[in-house]
């Protein structure tokens, strides 16, 4: 049985240069989600929301494989980043940061697939985050790159977005700060980390 990986079928949303920006047209697409907020790198909510996200993730891939014959690589970690006061997110104060964590689920997978996934789940964590969920996410329009990297070390990066990219081409913001977390922040040296930094957008 082939593994399908949504990595390589889409190379546009999954492999970014790293070094130009690209304005692409990111289609709908069906999360497994979970809220939170605090630091990510402290806050017991947020390694507890990363082990239920892939728990359940794995879960409906081998329910998948076993009902409906079709195998898949598990998509990638993402987040979405925010602070009720911008000016919190870009001094870095972690603590009042707000974030939702999501892994990518095939549209072939179902609600019902969904739910006995938390339930199994659920025998071996304990009670679910309030915040899980699947849904769908529509993004549309948005600049994204390859950040090869320090989480910390985004920013000027992320400057050259907001202060130059986007409004040289008449564009303003239209949606949260968007990662895609392409390495095993576990395994990998800060300074090989591969993360793609994504935003929203809309003609200003």
């Amino acid at each position: 049985m082939d593994k399908i990986d949504f990595k390589k079928i889409h190379p546009e949303l999954y492999r970014p240069s790293a070094k130009d920006f690209a304005l692409i047209d990111v289609p709908a697409m069906q999360f497994v989600m979970v809220d939170g907020l605090g630091n990510p790198n402290s806050a017991p909510s947020y390694a507890r929301a990363i082990e239920w996200l892939f728990s359940v993730s794995y879960a409906m891939k081998f329910a998948a494989r076993a009902s409906l014959k079709t195998d898949y690589v598990v998509p990638p970690l993402e987040g979405l980043w925010w602070a009720d006061d911008p000016a919190d997110f870009a001094a870095r104060r972690k603590e009042r940061w707000r974030w939702t964590m999501m892994v990518m689920a095939p549209d072939f997978l179902t609600r019902a697939m969904f739910k006995a996934a938390m339930e199994k789940t659920e025998k071996k964590r304990g009670a679910p985050p309030k915040s899980l969920r699947i849904e769908e996410y529509a993004e549309g329009r948005a600049f994204q790159i390859l950040h090869i990297g320090g989480y910390d070390d985004e920013d000027p990066t992320l400057a050259r977005l907001h202060d130059e990219v986007m409004p040289s081409q008449g564009f303003t913001f239209s949606g949260k700060h968007h990662e895609i977390y392409l390495s095993d922040a576990r395994k990998t040296e800060p300074s090989r980390l591969k993360t793609i930094l994504r935003q929203p957008v809309r003609l200003s």
